[in-house]
């Protein structure tokens, strides 16, 4: 694999961006991948049931419960974690033809998953996303109008436990600003771009 806009190959490296609910995790990632046509971006395997603006096989990989206890039973996920109620794995197949084939690699998933990668995959890169204030996250949560209220108010206690973990994590990226966080975090991961100054964490 060569970075984007060098001559310089680089060996390719598993990086995990984690973050509270709401954070913007899919709209920073979404970004990546339009600036790094080129990056594997792994889907997840979920018992959720889709959203209106989600494409399976696209957002997620999406089955019941009991296809997923078959999966879990296979081996065939490198994380698999129960989120608000749902449960959400990486299939590790994919993954693997990824890194074999020398391309750079991305997973978009909980705190609870990214404690299991580091664990399987010492190398692998941990990026905490993070909002820029409590206040903001709340609002988004809000805002998003896809759960009762229970389910926010669930979300944003897990929240508050995620943000807390942001030690366990090598780097952290504020998404103040989508394509600010988007390219930081290809800086992270070793790409080429605007050199833009990270933003201030919480």
């Amino acid at each position: 694999m060569r970075e984007p806009g060098s001559s310089v190959a680089v060996r390719p490296r598993l990086t995990v961006v984690s973050g509270p609910s709401g954070v913007g995790k899919s709209s920073v990632v979404a970004e990546v991948v339009r600036r790094w046509p080129q990056l594997f971006v792994s889907v997840s395997v979920t018992t959720r049931v889709p959203r209106s603006e989600e494409r399976p096989d696209e957002h997620y990989h999406y089955v019941d419960r009991a296809t997923f206890a078959r999966m879990i039973g296979r081996g065939e996920f490198l994380e698999y974690a129960e989120y608000a109620g749902n449960f959400y794995g990486t299939p590790l197949g994919p993954l693997r033809e990824a890194l074999s084939a020398g391309r750079p690699t991305l997973l978009e998933i909980e705190v609870q998953g990214a404690r299991q990668v580091r664990a399987a995959m010492p190398d692998a890169l941990l990026v905490m996303l993070v909002p820029p204030s409590w206040e903001v996250l709340h609002g988004r949560l809000f805002d998003r109008g896809t759960e009762d209220p229970a389910a926010r108010e669930c979300r944003l206690r897990v929240a508050r436990a995620e943000l807390d973990a942001v030690g366990e994590f090598d780097a952290t990226v504020v998404n103040d600003d989508v394509r600010r966080a988007a390219q930081e975090l290809i800086n992270l991961m070793g790409g080429t771009g605007d050199r833009t100054p990270p933003a201030r964490p919480l």
